[in-house]
């Protein structure tokens, strides 16, 4: 999630957490990350999310926040522990970054020779910490702006992508990239808002009831979480951002 206030992800997680085991076969671990200021509040579980404590309170407890990332785990690579849980944070430029990826890298074995190398045993965070390395060696200690950031993360994942299925998400608490590999989708629900109704559960939300004129938030996920809402496919192999609820233009 991406928006331009603080909002809870209670409806959506609702949804979400129902495919961590019970509407699908993601069941091998999951985790969610909150950016708050300049802090996270990261929770991984590595029980599935249908029977997860932890993710019954991230259902009941409505942490505000403007980037949310949450991923439920199917394992391809590594097994099932609490290291191997998505998303995973590291520091880079005085700032926390967090990730998260959907896929299956073959024979993805880059050399890390710097600060980030991976704690558990997944070719995702292997992935993580190449992105993070290569652009702490462009750009060295200055973070860049924007647009070169994103043209730099289009290149990697991009290289990336070469080893397998690599839907992943990035952010650092301002901007959220998502990029598809195989199959991303989103929606952005602003004003006028409408009610929405979870797919994968007998819930619904009448936005307009919770919610200002200037509000405007985007979900992102892998397949659609709602069954009354006009969700937009991304291209294969596209890179979009998302800064404050809405999609940035390649050209901005």
């Amino acid at each position: 999630m991406n928006c331009n206030v603080p909002t809870d992800i209670v409806f959506s997680f609702t949804g979400f957490a129902h495919r961590g085991g019970r509407t699908d076969t993601h069941h091998d671990g999951w985790g969610i990350a909150f950016f708050e200021g300049a802090g996270v509040r990261h929770f991984v579980d590595h029980q599935a999310a249908i029977v997860s404590p932890i993710a019954e309170l991230i259902k009941r407890y409505p942490i505000k926040s403007t980037n949310v990332i949450a991923h439920i785990r199917k394992a391809t690579q590594g097994h099932v522990a609490l290291e191997n849980c998505h998303p995973f944070v590291r520091e880079l430029w005085g700032r926390y970054w967090v990730f998260a990826h959907n896929g299956d890298l073959k024979e993805f074995r880059p050399h890390l020779d710097g600060a980030f190398r991976p704690v558990g045993n997944t070719d995702s965070e292997t992935a993580f910490c190449f992105l993070l390395q290569e652009l702490r060696r462009r750009f060295g200690d200055t973070p860049p702006g924007i647009p070169a950031l994103r043209a730099a993360l289009d290149e990697l994942v991009h290289e990336v992508s070469h080893y397998g299925t690599f839907n992943m998400m990035l952010s650092d608490g301002t901007a959220l990239f998502a990029h598809c590999s195989t199959k991303l989708c989103y929606v952005v629900r602003q004003y006028p808002f409408a009610a929405a109704s979870l797919s994968d559960e007998d819930l619904s939300v009448d936005f307009s009831q919770v919610t200002t004129p200037n509000d405007r938030v985007a979900i992102i996920v892998t397949e659609p979480l709602t069954t009354n809402e006009t969700w937009t496919r991304f291209a294969p192999g596209e890179l979009m951002l998302f800064i404050d609820g809405a999609t940035v233009p390649q050209s901005a």
